[in-house]
């Protein structure tokens, strides 16, 4: 499958910080039903064996509501558990090498900051960017910030689709508003939540006014 522009308007990205005896998979479902429209499994800690337990019980839920699913960083698991696509970063493998191990057919995702790495990502088989950090962000302290100018103009300057990450929240995702992204890619704004259910409801309604404004 290739990922559409509607399936990124609310991407939910997980984190095990805010679990609270619950499973990953559990909180993925609540965000899914709030509204979350793709999700991706990201996990820096856990062995292969872990990882790949994890995305299987993950891949049951994101099948069973028809999301792409999404794995960060890791090609291994993303090809073990067959998942809809990877998602890496400029410190991974090639992106053409990644295309190339991942096939045709499957979603490509890279982290970009600047209008010359979002062009070169595209030419090399990408199949949409995520761009940031936009704010400041509690889940990537050190992370470089982008303006909305970049945002823009990476926007403007790639045929394929962008989502905007980092620091996004109800408070500030309409600042986001005319830049030309497909959605937002959250962390802790879905997953830090008391109330995952109603956090995400009430991001998919801002994330598409911005997207509509």
């Amino acid at each position: 499958m290739k990922i559409s522009s509607e399936s990124l308007l609310v991407y939910a990205v997980t984190n095990r910080a805010w679990l609270n005896g619950r499973t990953v998979a559990q909180q993925v479902e609540e965000a899914i039903i709030g509204g979350a429209t793709c999700i991706q499994l990201r996990e820096k800690q856990l062995s292969y064996e872990d990882f790949l337990e994890e995305a299987v019980q993950v891949k049951k839920v994101t099948d069973c509501y028809n999301i792409p699913f999404i794995i960060n960083d890791n090609v291994d698991i993303a090809l073990a558990c067959d998942a809809d696509g990877v998602h890496i970063g400029q410190d991974d493998l090639p992106v053409g090498s990644v295309r190339a191990l991942m096939g045709p057919f499957k979603i490509l995702g890279v982290s970009v900051q600047t209008v010359e790495q979002a062009i070169a990502a595209e030419k090399a088989g990408a199949d949409y960017l995520g761009v940031g950090a936009m704010f400041q962000t509690s889940t990537k302290p050190g992370a470089k910030s982008v303006s909305f100018e970049i945002l823009k103009q990476i926007c403007e300057a790639v045929s394929i689709s962008v989502v905007a990450i980092g620091g996004i929240t109800e408070r500030n995702v309409l600042r986001l508003s005319d830049s030309g992204i497909d959605g937002i890619a959250v962390v802790s704004a879905v997953f830090a939540q008391s109330n995952i259910v109603e956090a995400t409801r009430k991001l998919a309604k801002l994330s598409e006014r911005m997207v509509d404004a």
